[in-house]
């Protein structure tokens, strides 16, 4: 397909040189690279299947896919800023009004049919009260164009649905499953959010610290979307048990989505 460059596997495995004597079997072997699941650069994408189904991570942070026409975004945590200041920690309050702007503008270019908010849309359960006119007339307006979905999460609970559209706790899509909080067992085919995964990778003397999505080819978490979200980076012992023998970090670069395998993340 035109505009295509397919990714060939980022991790390697050195190949034996027969010459070599065989390795001590009391000295502990050299742990080999895990493979990275296979994925394609496409345009400023990286697409990759979980399962059967073909999903694209794009730049902005959010998951489309394309043969369902569905637009996934996690944690916007709106109207964080306006409960930071509830608290006397003022933050400019504008959060909310940038996390719509760029979720605008990703369904004018895409025009999902099916919206799904992977859950803490808000940062708190009065979020939806708090917000401006202006960005509830922003927020209505984009429920009305399709089918919009919240996903229940542990900020926010059942909040978001007074303001319109759907409500589920856990949602599936063909043979995907969408929930905000990843199970701690496995579970092949699972999208979550929650965790806010950062990847800090290294390269050509320094390194960079970025949202990133997080997969082993069978499950996915989401970078959060929303402007004041902080990041939890890969290495955490909290991905331990999501992803057992590593992850591949897709990261957020400026205007791309750049894969980072497992041998190439540092710990914070």
């Amino acid at each position: 397909m035109s505009g295509r460059c397919y990714e060939s596997q980022l991790a390697f495995t050195a190949m034996p040189l027969l010459s070599r004597p065989a390795p001590n079997p009391e000295r502990p072997r050299r742990k080999l690279a895990r493979a990275v699941p296979p994925m394609a650069i496409v345009g400023a994408s990286v697409e990759m299947r979980l399962g059967d189904t073909l999903v694209a991570a794009m730049p902005d942070g959010a998951l489309w896919i394309a043969e369902a026409k569905t637009l996934i975004v996690s944690d916007l945590h709106l109207e964080k800023g306006s409960s930071f200041a509830i608290r006397g920690q003022m933050l400019p309050p504008y959060d909310t009004h940038v996390a719509l702007k760029k979720l605008g503008a990703l369904i004018e270019a895409l025009q999902p049919n099916i919206i799904v908010s992977l859950g803490d849309s808000f940062h708190d359960g009065g979020g939806p009260a708090r917000m401006q006119e202006a960005d509830h007339a922003l927020l209505q307006g984009m429920i009305g164009c399709c089918d919009w979905i919240w996903v229940e999460g542990n900020h926010d609970g059942r909040a978001p649905e007074t303001l319109g559209g759907a409500f589920r706790e856990t949602l599936h899509i063909g043979s995907l499953v969408l929930r905000h909080e990843p199970t701690e067992a496995a579970a092949p085919g699972e999208i979550a959010g929650h965790l806010h995964p950062c990847a800090k990778v290294s390269g050509r003397g320094r390194s960079v610290r970025r949202r990133c999505f997080a997969t082993d080819g069978a499950r996915m978490v989401m970078p959060a979307f929303g402007a004041f979200t902080g990041g939890l980076n890969v290495c955490d012992a909290a991905f331990a048990s999501i992803f057992p023998d590593g992850a591949t970090a897709l990261v957020l670069g400026k205007d791309r989505v750049l894969p980072a395998p497992n041998e190439r993340l540092l710990g914070d």
